[in-house]
């Protein structure tokens, strides 16, 4: 990922907390038949290993994880973005010299990737998994709330996915490059349009 000075994100605590934001990830793995993709929930043991391991599950008859895996993966997080018009731009009333374009967040994580199907550690992964999207309601489900008979059978029609994470780039590009005005009017604006990501990415804009 290209990634400028100025929308660097270094810090690894940091990063964390963004990848943890945007839990949906592309995790994607070069083939000898070409690069494959598939949208996973995915979450991190950031106690595991000196960087942390990620993991997720796909459906059995996916042929990603049957596929010979070329090197390491990609797991890809994208978090809020939103089109940023010039014309939100002082500088555009200014002199004219303004393009549009798009603010947004991002971290990838990559790393050897590892599949398997014992039933254990599956259980541990689908358990933990919804434990984290749980946790925010009052009554949580929990897999243990299923008949054990009927996850068993839901475990053999999926295949672990264990990543540690060799390698972590985040980049947090919200009009950084701009003058002060220029992101003053980038934030009004996103919080006047309101649209998708808007106001989520207008109160990371930084006057």
């Amino acid at each position: 990922m290209y990634t400028p000075p100025a929308f660097a994100v270094p810090d690894k605590t940091e990063l964390f907390d963004m990848l943890r934001q945007c839990p949906l990830a592309s995790f994607i793995t070069a083939t000898p038949g070409g690069p494959m993709s598939t949208p996973l929930p995915m979450f991190l043991d950031e106690a595991e290993g000196e960087m942390g391991v990620l993991y997720a599950h796909l459906a059995r008859p996916n042929p990603q994880w049957a596929a010979e895996t070329m090197g390491h993966g990609l797991a890809v997080f994208m978090g809020p973005d939103a089109y940023v018009t010039p014309s939100w731009y002082a500088a555009k009333a200014e002199h004219g010299k303004v393009v549009p374009t798009w603010n947004y967040t991002a971290v990838h994580a990559s790393g050897p990737v590892e599949f398997f199907d014992d039933g254990e550690r599956l259980l541990d992964v689908v358990s933990r998994l919804t434990a984290i999207h749980e946790r925010g309601r009052s009554v949580p489900w929990a897999v243990t709330d299923a008949p054990e008979t009927f996850i068993r059978a839901q475990l053999r029609g999926i295949v672990g996915i264990r990543m540690p994470i060799a390698a972590l780039q985040g980049k947090r590009k919200m009009s950084q490059n701009r003058p002060a005005e220029d992101r003053r009017g980038v934030a009004l604006g996103l919080a006047e349009r309101g649209e998708r990501h808007d106001h989520a990415v207008a109160g990371m804009t930084k006057p």
